[in-house]
C-alpha cells in the first residue's frame, strides 16, 4: 500500500500563549480534517526544539510529507525559518514555501530592500539605524512595525500609531526592548487588498482578490492592528470587513495587483501558498506592504475565504497544497 502518512508540525505553545499564537491549532485542525477527507493518515505534533528529537520522530513516523505550520519557536517569529531549514536538512518534503523564501519574507526590511531592487512598488521605510543617521524624515505620516513578527504584533489601536517627526518615531522605537528589531514605514492612506496565491504542479494561481473595508470615523488610521485581527469584542474587529465584490471600474486595478503577485512569486522563490498585502492610495498608486509566505490557513482565514470564493472545498485546497510540494525548486 502506498505511504499516505502525513505529519503536521505546528508551533510549540506555552500555557499562556496569546490568541495570535493559539490560532495555529485551528490551522492544524483545518489541515487535519482536509487530509482525512483525502484518505491520508495524519499525526499532529508540536515541533520539537531539539534536533535529535526531530530526527527520531521523522524516522519513527516515516511520513510521505510534513505539513509545516511552525510559525514561532519559543514564541519568537524571528525563528520561523528554522523548521523548514531542518526539514530540508533531513530531505523531508514539506508544504509551503522553501526555507530561503520564508527567511527572506519574514525579515520585512530585507523584503522591502529586494522589492526595491526588483522594481516592485512598496511604501517608503527606514530602519532604526538609518533613523539615527537622519536629521529629519520626509513629510507625511509614519507607522512603526516589527521587522520579524506577524499578526499585527505591536500595533495596539489603543495607542498612537502614526508619527510625523524623527523624534516622535525615535521615542516610539525606544519603548521597545530591542528597537533595532523595528522599523518605520510610510503610512499609505487608502484602500487595502489581500491577494492569496495557490501553487500547484505547474503555474501558481491568484485566487479572487479581497479588500479590507474600513468603516472607521474620519481621522482614525485605516490600519489592521492587533484588535482588528484578534479582539472579537472590539470596534476595530467589527469595522474591518473582507469583501470580494468589486465594481467594473476596479477590474484594471485588480489585474495589476494580480500581475504584481506573480512577480513577487517569481522574485522571492515562493511555492505552495502565499499572500501579498497591498495598499492603494487615493491617486491609485499601488504599494506592496508585505509578502506572507505560508499565511494562516484556518477555517476563518482570508486565504480559505478566497479559496472558497474560487470554488475550492477544504479537501481540494489541502490536496492542492500537498500536490504543490513536488514543485519546489
Amino acid at each position: 500500500m502506498d505511504n499516505r502518512k502525513v505529519v503536521i508540525y505546528h508551533s510549540p505553545l506555552a500555557e499562556n500563549a496569546p490568541a495570535d499564537e493559539l490560532d495555529v491549532l485551528d490551522e492544524a485542525d483545518y489541515f487535519c480534517q482536509g487530509l482525512l477527507k483525502g484518505g491520508y493518515e495524519v499525526q499532529t505534533l508540536p515541533f520539537p526544539c531539539d534536533l535529535i528529537q526531530l530526527e527520531k520522530q521523522l524516522s519513527e513516523h516515516k511520513p510521505l510529507i510534513v505539513v509545516n505550520l511552525v510559525e514561532t519557536l519559543f514564541g519568537n517569529g524571528r525563528l520561523v525559518h528554522i523548521a523548514p531549514f531542518l526539514f530540508e536538512h533531513f530531505n523531508m518534503p514539506f508544504t509551503g514555501c522553501p526555507a530561503d523564501a520564508i527567511y527572506i519574507t519574514s525579515n520585512k526590511i530585507l523584503t522591502k530592500d529586494l522589492m526595491c531592487q526588483a522594481e516592485i512598488p512598496t511604501a517608503g521605510y527606514f530602519s532604526f539605524d538609518t533613523l539615527n543617521k537622519l536629521k529629519e524624515v520626509a513629510p507625511g505620516q509614519w507607522i512603526v512595525k516589527s521587522n520579524w513578527e506577524h499578526a499585527s504584533f505591536g500595533l495596539d489601536e489603543s495607542e498612537k500609531l502614526l508619527f510625523t517627526s524623527r523624534q516622535e518615531i525615535l521615542d516610539r522605537l525606544k519603548r521597545e526592548k530591542h528597537p533595532e528589531h523595528f522599523f518605520a514605514e510610510q503610512y499609505i492612506h487608502g484602500r487595502e487588498f489581500n491577494l492569496s496565491i495557490l501553487g500547484g504542479r505547474h503555474n501558481p494561481e491568484v485566487l479572487p482578490p479581497a479588500e479590507i473595508r474600513f468603516t472607521y470615523p474620519e481621522g482614525k488610521p485605516r490600519i489592521v492592528g492587533y484588535k482588528a485581527k484578534w479582539d472579537e469584542d472590539s470596534f476595530e474587529y467589527a469595522n474591518t470587513n473582507r469583501s470580494f465584490d468589486f465594481p467594473a471600474e476596479d477590474i484594471p486595478l485588480l489585474e495589476e495587483l494580480k500581475n504584481i503577485c506573480y512577480r513577487c512569486w517569481e522574485v522571492f522563490g515562493l511555492s505552495g501558498y502565499a499572500r501579498v498585502d497591498f495598499r492603494v492610495d487615493e491617486a491609485g498608486n499601488i504599494f506592496v506592504l508585505e509578502i506572507n509566505a505560508n499565511p494562516c490557513i484556518s477555517a476563518d482565514s482570508g486565504f480559505v475565504a478566497a479559496a472558497e470564493r474560487a470554488g475550492l472545498s477544504q479537501k481540494e485546497l489541502v490536496e492542492r497544497i500537498i500536490c504543490a510540494v513536488g514543485s519546489k525548486q
